[in-house]
């Protein structure tokens, strides 16, 4: 009888050990990451902008749907009366999409703005003493 073992092995590329890497990486435990105070402020800074932006987008691509319903309604299904309820009902959050933005950002503004002044005058103090 023969015994023998035969075993071959292959060590991964390169690239295969970045690409291991990369996916490991996304699976280990975090750090907790101290924020710097810059990265603080754009992030701040960002959810103000951002916050109206998207609820603002939100209001205004729901009302376009809706009227454009209302159009299809009553231009290829003859439903007049409906179709012009319906483009009417998407009218309002098409109008109001503006006014609800510049009312969320003067809202974040209140929240948030004491924060971004002091973080900024840090910033700018701490850069005119070096």
């Amino acid at each position: 009888m023969n015994n023998q073992f035969n075993f071959t092995y292959t060590a991964p590329t390169e690239e295969e050990r970045k690409e291991i890497a990369s996916i490991r990486k996304q699976y280990a435990p975090q750090e907790k990451k101290t924020e710097s105070k810059i990265e603080r402020l754009r992030r701040l800074d960002a959810l103000v902008k951002n916050t109206a932006v998207c609820i603002s987008l939100i209001l205004g691509v729901v009302g376009c749907l809706i009227f454009g319903l209302g159009l299809t309604m009553i231009l290829e299904w003859s439903l007049t009366v409906w179709g012009i309820i319906l483009c009417a009902v998407g009218a309002v959050p098409m109008a109001i999409a503006y006014p609800v933005y510049k009312s969320v950002l003067e809202r974040n503004k209140e929240k948030y703005g004491e924060e971004i002044l002091a973080l900024s005058e840090e910033l700018l103090n701490g850069e005119n003493e070096r």
